[in-house]
């Protein structure tokens, strides 16, 4: 009984966790376009 709830505990553990790294890419990305839109709106003044 105890080591069918340590692999359900370990299985739900890894799933929040892949999902979580995702979910953390998504806003790495949503991050990086923010900087490439300022960095073009400066260049743009700039010119």
């Amino acid at each position: 009984m105890a080591k069918r709830l340590l692999m359900i505990l370990s299985m739900l553990t890894c799933l929040v966790s892949l999902s979580a790294c995702n979910t953390m890419r998504g806003f790495g990305q949503d991050v990086e376009r923010g900087g490439e839109k300022i960095q073009k709106g400066s260049d743009d003044v700039k010119n």
